[in-house]
């Protein structure tokens, strides 16, 4: 059995009249922001700066150490005394110099790559790798090259273990706003009181 349907009465409407009664539009809401990364490079090239005099040092330490302490003339013959000649200051301008040039590689991958910290440690070490390995192809005594090789190993590690922490720390996080998504539907309108063009205020 069914129940006639009353007529339209307005006073028996289950909807107010007055449209600020209903629920603000949901057709457009803001989704989460965006993070993007911000490379703080006054930090980042100071750190440069820094990593660069210590892997000058290292290097000076490095060759004072093999012929001074161990009677081990690398890059000098051993007459030339615990500093040995220029290849020594070479060799400190040289690790200074590849310190500030792993700064450049750490901020160009920082600001241009995902997980950029990875790319940097692959070619660091792989640049020690063949450094360590060319001492070997000289005619230098064995215990020469082995002690080449260390000095190399250790500048190296250094640089790109400095570089590396340097490059996380100055490496922000930002939050970049979204514009708002409309999310509108065909034949659908939230906007006042219609919905598929009928006013359900009638039923």
């Amino acid at each position: 059995m069914t129940v006639p349907m009353e007529p339209n009465n307005p006073e028996r409407r289950p909807y107010p009249a007055d449209r600020s009664a209903y629920p603000p539009d949901r057709s457009a809401y803001a989704p989460p922001p965006r993070v993007r990364p911000h490379v703080d490079a006054r930090m980042l090239w100071s750190g440069g700066v820094a990593t660069a005099i210590v892997a000058g040092l290292i290097a000076l330490v490095g060759v004072v150490i093999c012929r001074w302490l161990f009677n081990i003339p690398i890059l000098a013959p051993r007459r030339d005394g615990a500093y040995g000649n220029a290849h020594t200051t070479t060799l400190i301008l040289v690790a200074f110099l590849a310190a500030l040039a792993a700064t450049l590689l750490a901020h160009l991958l920082l600001v241009s790559t995902p997980r950029p910290m990875v790319f940097f440690g692959w070619i660091v070490g792989l640049v020690t790798v063949v450094m360590v390995i060319f001492p070997f192809k000289t005619g230098a005594t064995l215990e020469e090259k082995i002690a080449t090789s260390v000095v190399y190993l250790v500048i190296g590690v250094a640089i790109g273990t400095l570089i590396a922490g340097v490059g996380e720390r100055a490496t922000r996080l930002r939050a970049v706003p979204s514009e708002p998504v409309r999310r509108d539907y065909p034949g659908q309108s939230y906007q006042g009181q219609t919905y598929q063009g009928r006013d359900y205020r009638d039923y």
